[in-house]
């Protein structure tokens, strides 16, 4: 798709995202530069899911070298194919990965669709419902005229056969899915909100509601893992080939204690295993971390069964990767690709500017060229850390004065300013291998070319 061929709140909604320095949620296919090599890997992974199989993926990178905005591509591509995401941090005191009821509830949480944002469970559970009425139905069509007690009847006998599966192990899902019909059937909607929070792991849930469908307690551990069985169960039955989960910034487990890395290292192997052995059929699974989580003491080799699963020859040269290996590495911008970043940004910004000729004029191939060296410059020279920042500049101090004021030229009127305190914690890390105090850095930025 060309630049001028993408809608308008397609376009503002990315642009808006770089302006401020994020990942867009949305529209990531416009600026995936270099991630050619992974589409024949994900689309037979995701029509593995799509069939009823489970993928586990693992992707390596240093800060800067796009993990993030590899799983949202990822799963943008997915939504597109129906699919629900959900994408989770992992963090000691949020999301402790040890325990599994905690990621289960911001699994919840997070669960989108590319129709429904966050949180969609509800949602999902009320298509769900309807997709088994309108099958006990097709299957029966008297039950339409008949008493009400027949059709419910029908439908909770589907239910069950739907459901069988999840029953066997988690039977108390299946029972707070009654629970929560009955109540929608009734229009208690207190009830029915409660329910889904239960449903959900959220804790606190009134005991009347819990009572209601027979239920008590609430989810451990070793539930989560029953619970997100049932909810795959509801997205596939509810039209929703899969769920593409992202378990992102698992490198924090390197700085939790000892015992409690040890804990969550055991939890992401109990994971793979159940993955492999097929109790998720429509789980595309993915983890990001650094490559010191994966190789060093104080990650992955730390539990030598964790190790093997994750084991991937990375000895070749990089161009040899295989995409479809259960770890792959991101191998980062370099200064061609983060020139060829910025004029995918800048055709996709003037694509919807009324100052579309001048903005190629004045913000030629040249210039975003020498801006990209200058930013990279600015960050010690470490092309990869740069893109965020590069990206930012380009929108909000060049492409928006040039669309908005006639007589602004950036080689006359713009000189590049990295502010100290608009970098990050490891972008000023890197930035400060050069000499870089509190103050603003002036950068010239000529018709030169970048060298």
């Amino acid at each position: 798709m060309s630049a001028s061929e993408v809608s308008a709140r397609r376009r503002r909604e990315v642009i808006d995202a770089l302006r401020r320095g994020t990942v867009p949620e949305s529209g990531l296919d416009l600026l995936a530069v270099g991630l050619e090599r992974f589409d024949a890997a994900i689309s037979g992974e995701l029509d593995t899911v799509a069939g009823g199989g489970a993928v586990f993926k693992a992707v390596r990178g240093e800060y800067g070298s796009g993990k993030t905005f590899f799983t949202r591509h990822l799963a943008e591509r997915a939504m597109r194919r129906g699919f629900a995401s959900a994408d989770i941090q992992i963090s000691e005191s949020q999301t402790p990965l040890h325990r599994l009821e905690t990621v289960y509830r911001r699994v919840t949480e997070s669960l989108r669709t590319s129709s429904i944002p966050p949180s969609a469970l509800r949602s999902v559970l009320d298509s769900w419902l309807f997709t088994i009425e309108n099958d006990a139905l097709s299957a029966d069509p008297s039950l339409e005229t008949g008493p009400e007690s027949l059709l419910t009847q029908a439908v909770e006998s589907l239910l069950e056969q739907r459901l069988a599966a999840v029953s066997s192990r988690t039977p108390i899902f299946a029972q707070a899915l009654r629970g929560y019909r009955s109540a929608v059937t009734a229009g208690d909607g207190q009830t029915a909100d409660a329910l889904v929070a239960w449903m959900g792991g959220q804790p606190q849930v009134a005991a009347a509601a819990k009572r209601s469908a027979g239920i008590r307690g609430d989810l451990d551990h070793f539930g989560a893992m029953g619970f997100l069985q049932g909810v795959l169960t509801v997205l596939r039955d509810a039209g929703h080939p899969g769920l593409v989960l992202v378990l992102d910034e698992v490198e924090t487990l390197q700085r939790v204690r000892g015992d409690v890395r040890d804990k969550a290292l055991n939890a992401l192997r109990q994971l793979i295993d159940e993955v492999d052995s097929g109790r998720y059929p429509g789980l595309y699974l993915v983890i990001t971390g650094t490559p010191a989580f994966f190789d060093g003491p104080s990650g992955v080799p730390r539990l030598p069964p964790l190790a093997q699963r994750l084991a991937t020859d990375f000895g070749t040269d990089a161009r040899f990767d295989n995409p479809r290996a259960v770890q792959v590495r991101l191998p980062g911008f370099d200064e061609d690709s983060l020139i060829a970043l910025g004029r995918r940004v800048r055709d996709l910004y003037a694509g919807g500017s009324t100052s579309r000729d001048r903005i190629f004029d004045v913000v030629d191939n040249d210039y975003i060229a020498a801006l990209a060296s200058a930013v990279t410059g600015g960050l010690g020279g470490r092309v990869g850390i740069a893109p965020r920042i590069f990206l930012k500049k380009l929108i909000a101090d060049i492409l928006d004065r040039v669309d908005q004021f006639p007589d602004f030229t950036p080689r006359e009127h713009y000189a590049l300013t990295v502010g100290i305190t608009e970098l990050t914690e490891e972008e000023r890390a890197a930035a400060t291998g050069r000499p870089l105090s509190v103050d603003d850095i002036e950068l010239s930025l000529d018709d030169e070319e970048p060298g």
